[in-house]
């Protein structure tokens, strides 16, 4: 069975989704990122066949939404986050997970990418469990990657030596892997939000969720204004 690993962060305001300022307000763009992550979890929880783990910089009990996050992950193991840098503390994470269940795959994702469903990830764990396939990776529209699946999680120690958050972020991590002799399947690109405009092309594509309300309160709450133009609620 197939470890489903989330990476987050806690969300905080003032700490997480600051690109999203302005036109969101720090506590506005820690709603969203909150309902990135309840929404992220209730495709995991829907996903069959998977054992669910939840890798968490900080704490849910700081954070906007505190309580439903801590309920939505009740029963889930959840492991701290540990490392210096995003690629240490992905290493460990996959290490941790490696070390708890022992011999399983691990699918990791993070919280940035609302608009996952449960066919989606059951499709990602089917093509990693595929024969001929060591890896998996999601290439993100940035450059980098919205999910990377092992079926050894210690080859996530490669990952160490990749910059994260740039636009070769992608093409480097899977030059690592194939560098070990890891034959690695492609997923779907995916966008993952990291300034508004993401937000709103991420809105567009799951207007009912969790994520999209949170997104349409800051436009109800604060037009945005672009030079040259006027923009309500963002839609222009």
């Amino acid at each position: 069975m197939t470890v489903l690993l989330v990476m987050a962060k806690a969300p905080v305001a003032g700490t997480v989704k600051t690109r999203l300022c302005p036109p969101a307000e720090p506590a506005q763009a820690a709603r969203i990122a909150a309902a990135a992550l309840r929404d992220t979890l209730d495709a995991v929880a829907a996903t069959p066949g998977v054992v669910p783990v939840l890798a968490l910089a900080g704490r849910l009990a700081d954070a906007e939404d505190g309580p439903d996050l801590t309920a939505a992950v009740a029963g889930w193991p959840v492991l701290p986050q540990r490392g210096d840098d995003l690629a240490d503390r992905l290493a460990h994470a996959h290490a941790d997970v490696a070390g708890a269940y022992p011999g399983r795959p691990v699918l990791q994702i993070g919280m940035d990418t609302p608009q996952l469903t449960a066919a989606r990830l059951a499709a990602a764990v089917r093509r990693l469990g595929a024969t001929g396939t060591d890896a998996v990776l999601g290439p993100a529209a940035d450059g980098g990657w919205w999910a990377l699946g092992l079926r050894d999680p210690r080859q996530a120690r490669d990952l160490r030596g990749v910059p994260m958050s740039t636009p070769d972020t992608g093409r480097r991590t899977r030059e690592a892997l194939a560098g070990r002799g890891l034959r690695i399947g492609t997923l779907p690109v995916l966008r993952d939000v990291d300034d508004w405009t993401d937000a709103l092309a991420v809105t567009a594509l799951v207007p009912t969720g969790r994520f999209a309300r949170e997104v349409a309160a800051v436009g109800r709450a604060r037009p945005v204004r672009e030079p040259g133009r006027h923009v309500v609620g963002g839609r222009r």
